[in-house]
């Protein structure tokens, strides 16, 4: 068993070192057990691999000074993002195109999209984009730029000059931080280059977060609520001039 063990954890090393970034799925194919076994292999390595929204990547590559964990925040507030998704879906209409944000929020919105609706989707992240490749009625459009696994998603001037390009209907936007007096923040500097353009040159924004996320304040501000049309939670949209910190 410890031989096989070995041999696995030498194996993914190596395809990693190859590939940088490697799916779940994948790796379990690759490794011939199963998606769970393969987790098990990552959380008892820490020193060795890192997990982000489905992918695995070298802990090396982890910015250590982050104190946002994609693979950890997935399991946060699931069903209060999935029921918020639920809200904004509402705004998905055919033959248009969308926007939607990194992190772990909005990836619950993509499975959302009605299979008879044909639209073209930007993103910047790989949890996002690894869910809209299972849509066969969705054209993907990928923003580039540098790699971020701390939120495994990309920026740079190439991403923001292909927004340049783009008509953008509808921008679902995500903030790890929501204050009342100062608007939407996140915890990545990176991310607000890409989430202001998006808003400056979307029709529509919204802002899709769960609950918990109102009242706090992160270090990076991207943009004032008067920048959204409405703020979705669990509950639904959210009037803009009377969302409050929750008290208590």
């Amino acid at each position: 068993m410890a031989n096989r063990k070995a041999t696995r954890i030498i194996a993914l090393a190596e395809a990693l070192s190859a590939r940088r970034v490697l799916h779940l799925k994948d790796a379990a194919t690759l490794l011939g057990v199963s998606e769970m076994t393969v987790r098990r292999d990552i959380a008892n390595n820490p020193g060795l691999f890192g997990y982000l929204g489905g992918h695995i990547v070298p802990a090396a590559d982890i910015e250590a000074d982050a104190p946002y964990d994609l693979a950890r925040e997935a399991d946060s507030h699931a069903a209060a993002k999935r029921e918020a998704c639920a809200h904004a879906a509402r705004h998905i209409r055919p033959d248009e195109t969308i926007f939607i944000d990194c992190g772990t929020t909005l990836e619950y919105l993509v499975d959302l999209v009605p299979e008879n609706y044909s639209i073209t989707a930007v993103c910047y992240s790989l949890n996002v984009a690894d869910r809209l490749t299972r849509r066969p009625n969705v054209r993907i459009v990928m923003l580039g730029g540098v790699y971020h696994p701390s939120s495994a998603s990309f920026s740079g001037n190439s991403g923001l000059e292909t927004l340049d390009h783009l008509g953008i209907n509808v921008a679902f936007l995500s903030a790890a931080g929501v204050d009342p007096v100062r608007g939407a923040t996140c915890v990545h500097f990176h991310e607000v280059p890409v989430k202001q353009k998006v808003i400056s040159l979307a029709r529509e924004n919204y802002l899709v977060v769960d609950n918990s996320k109102i009242g706090r304040l992160k270090p990076a501000f991207f943009a004032p609520l008067a920048a959204f049309r409405a703020v979705i939670t669990e509950d639904g949209e959210a009037a803009l001039p009377a969302l409050e910190a929750p008290t208590g």
